[in-house]
C-alpha cells in the first residue's frame, strides 16, 4: 500500500533541501537517507522511516522544509512480502503437519531479546586534553548502526568525527555545540538490544569465535582487546562485502558532505573505506590529491579544467634543508575561500588617501568618554561608521550580483564585517546594524568579536550577513595593499598605516596625519567612476566626521 512520508521532526526553524539521495522508483531500506536538510546551523539527513518503492517526489533541490512537510510517496512493503519468504523454510521441513511445522518455527521466529542503556563515552583522544564539539550529528529517537559518526570533534592539530561502537538507538545526548570533552566524557545514552545467547550470528564466524574462545577468568584488558579485533574484522568483512554506492546512495555524514561542496567534488565519485562503504573525510582528501596528482601528470601542453597550466612539482629538498608544516583547517578553508573568490570576481582596487588630523584629535580628546564606558575607542569604530554612511548613500557598495548574473540584490540592512588576524588564520567576524549604534557601541562589540576570534569562541552566526568588509592593517604597517573581495560581497576596504606628511594648503606646508585607503571591487557591479566616489566621499567623511550629521 501507498504510505505518505513526511519530515521527521528537525528541531527548531527549518532546513534547505541540499541533497536528494533517491529517484523516482527507486528501493529503499529502512532508516536509508533520503535527502540532507541544512539550516543556519547544521546540515542533517532525513532516514526513510520504512522499506519501499518510492512513487513519486513532493521535494526538489533548493525547497525549504519543516517538521511535518510532505517529502514522497513510498509504496511500502508491508505483510505480503513475510509470506513468500516463509515458503522456502516451509518446503524444506520434512512434510508433516502444517501445525507441527509451525510448532517447530515458533521458537526461531521469535528470540528472546533484552534492552539496556548503555553509556558511550569518548574514546582516546591523544594526550592533548580536551577537544571542542563542532557537530552533534545525532539526536534523542536516532536509531544508529555501529560506526556510525555521533559528534565531530575539534582540537588545535585535528578533526574527527567518533563512531558508535555499538548500534541501538539514542536514549538522550548528554553534549551541546560547542563544549569542550576529553577522554572519557559522556556523549549520549544508547538503547541497545541484545539478542539470546541461543542464536549465534551466522556472519563472521571467525570473529564470533575469537571473542567466545576467551577464557572465563581472563583479565578485563584481555577481553577488551579480544572484542576489539572482533569488531575490526567485523568491518573489514563489511566493507569487502560493501558494494559500490550509485549517485542516490552515497552513505556520509554532514561534515563529510559539507567538505566535499566545499572541495567541489561528487561524492558518487568517491569509493568509501568506512564500515559498509560509507565515505569518511580521509576518502574525500585523497580523491582530491589523486585528482590533482593526476593534472600534474598531464602532458606538458595540458591545462586544467580552468584552463590554467598547474604549478609544477618541485622537490625543494634537492636544493638544502626544507621542514612541512602542515596548514591549520581555519587556512585551508580559508584559502579554498579566497581562491574562489579571485577566480569568480574580476578584481579591481582604487587607491586613495584620507586626511584624519582631526578625526585623530576628535578621538584622543574622547579617550576619558571612552574609558568610562569601559572601551577603548580607536580608529576602527569611525572608521565603521564612516563606510556604514556611505553605503547607504552609496546602494551599489551594499549589494550582490544575483545569481543568474542579470540582476543587483541591494541590502535594505547595514552589516559590516572585519578582519582579525589570529594565530590559526584570518577571521572576519561581523557586527550587525552599524549604521544604528553609537561608535562606543561598535568599539564595545568590535573589541568582544576580536577577542572571540582569538579564543576560538565565534559562533557561525558571528561570521554570517556582512554587507561590506574592512580589512586593516594599520597597526602593522604598510602603504597599500589590494584585498581580495569576500564574495558575495562586491567590495572590501583596505587601510594601512597614516603618517605625517606634509600637505599644501596653498600658502605652506603643513603636516597633516594622512590615511592610505585601499578599495577592491567586484568590477561586474561597480564601475571605476564608482569607486573612485566612494573613496573620495570616504576621504571627506574621516577628514570631517561632522558631514554625518546632516
Amino acid at each position: 500500500m501507498s504510505e505518505l512520508i513526511r519530515v521527521p521532526d528537525i528541531g527548531s526553524g527549518e532546513g534547505e533541501v541540499i541533497e536528494l539521495m533517491v529517484k523516482v522508483g527507486d528501493r529503499i531500506e529502512a532508516d536509508q537517507s533520503l535527502l540532507t536538510l541544512e539550516s543556519d546551523k547544521a546540515s542533517m539527513e532525513i532516514p526513510a522511516p520504512k522499506a519501499g518503492v518510492i512513487k513519486s517526489l513532493k521535494v526538489k533541490l533548493g525547497d525549504r522544509l519543516k517538521e511535518g512537510d510532505e517529502l514522497l510517496e513510498l509504496e511500502v512493503e508491508g505483510a505480503s512480502d513475510s509470506a513468500p519468504a516463509a515458503e522456502p523454510a516451509k518446503a524444506e521441513a520434512p512434510a508433516p503437519a502444517p501445525a507441527a511445522a509451525a510448532k517447530t518455527e515458533t521458537p526461531a521466529a521469535a528470540p528472546a531479546v533484552s534492552e539496556s542503556i548503555q553509556d558511550i563515552h569518548v574514546p582516546d583522544i591523544g594526550s592533548d586534553g580536551t577537544a571542542k564539539v563542532i557537530e552533534v550529528l545525532v539526536k534523542a529517537g536516532d536509531s544508529v548502526e555501529a560506526d556510525q559518526s555521533l559528534i565531530t570533534l575539534e582540537s588545535d592539530k585535528a578533526s574527527m568525527e567518533i563512531p558508535s561502537p555499538v548500534a541501538g538507538v539514542v536514549e538522550s545526548v548528554e553534549v551541546k555545540l560547542d563544549a569542550d570533552v576529553g577522554t572519557g566524557d559522556l556523549i549520549l545514552k544508547l538503547k541497545v538490544a541484545g539478542a539470546a545467547p541461543a542464536a549465534p550470528a551466522p556472519a563472521a564466524p571467525a570473529a564470533a569465535s575469537a571473542v567466545h574462545s576467551t577464557p572465563p577468568g581472563a583479565a578485563p584488558e584481555v577481553v577488551a582487546e579480544v572484542s576489539a579485533i572482533a569488531k575490526l574484522a567485523a568491518a573489514a568483512a563489511n566493507v569487502t562485502a560493501a558494494p559500490r554506492s550509485d549517485g542516490a546512495k552515497v552513505h556520509a555524514g554532514p561534515a563529510v558532505r559539507q567538505l566535499a561542496r566545499e572541495m567541489g567534488v561528487e561524492l558518487a565519485a568517491i569509493t568509501g573505506s568506512g564500515p559498509k562503504g560509507r565515505v569518511i573525510k580521509e576518502d574525500v582528501q585523497a580523491y582530491v590529491k589523486a585528482m590533482m596528482q593526476k593534472a600534474k601528470e598531464a602532458p606538458a601542453g595540458a591545462t586544467g579544467g580552468a584552463g590554467i597550466p598547474p604549478i609544477p612539482n618541485v622537490d625543494f629538498s634537492k636544493f638544502g634543508e626544507v621542514e612541512e608544516v602542515a596548514m591549520t583547517r581555519l587556512m585551508q578553508v580559508g584559502a579554498a575561500n579566497l581562491h574562489r573568490s579571485w577566480l569568480n570576481v574580476p578584481h579591481v582596487t582604487q587607491f586613495d588617501s584620507a586626511d584624519i588630523t582631526e578625526l585623530e584629535a576628535f578621538r584622543v580628546a574622547q579617550k576619558g568618554v571612552a574609558e568610562k564606558a569601559g572601551v577603548k575607542l580607536t580608529v576602527l569604530p569611525l572608521l565603521l561608521k564612516a563606510c556604514a554612511y556611505l553605503l547607504k548613500e552609496l546602494p551599489d557598495f551594499n549589494s550582490s550580483l544575483a545569481p543568474s548574473g542579470k540582476a543587483i540584490i541591494r541590502k535594505k540592512y547595514v552589516h559590516v564585517g572585519f578582519a582579525v588576524d589570529t594565530p590559526d588564520g584570518l577571521l572576519v567576524p561581523v557586527i550587525k546594524n552599524v549604521d544604528q549604534k553609537s561608535l562606543l557601541q561598535l568599539a564595545a562589540e568590535a573589541a568582544a568579536l576580536a577577542e572571540k576570534a582569538r579564543t576560538k569562541k565565534l559562533s557561525a552566526d558571528d561570521m554570517q550577513g556582512a554587507c561590506f568588509t574592512i580589512s586593516s592593517l594599520g597597526h602593522i604597517g604598510g602603504t597599500g595593499f589590494t584585498p581580495i573581495v569576500n564574495a558575495p560581497e562586491v567590495a572590501i576596504l583596505g587601510v594601512s598605516k597614516a603618517t605625517i606628511q606634509p600637505v599644501w594648503d596653498g600658502k605652506a606646508f603643513q603636516p597633516k596625519l594622512i590615511l592610505p585607503l585601499s578599495l577592491s571591487y567586484d568590477h561586474r557591479v561597480i564601475n571605476g567612476a564608482a569607486a573612485a566616489r566612494f573613496t573620495k566621499r570616504l576621504g571627506e567623511v574621516l577628514t570631517d566626521i561632522r558631514t554625518m550629521l546632516l
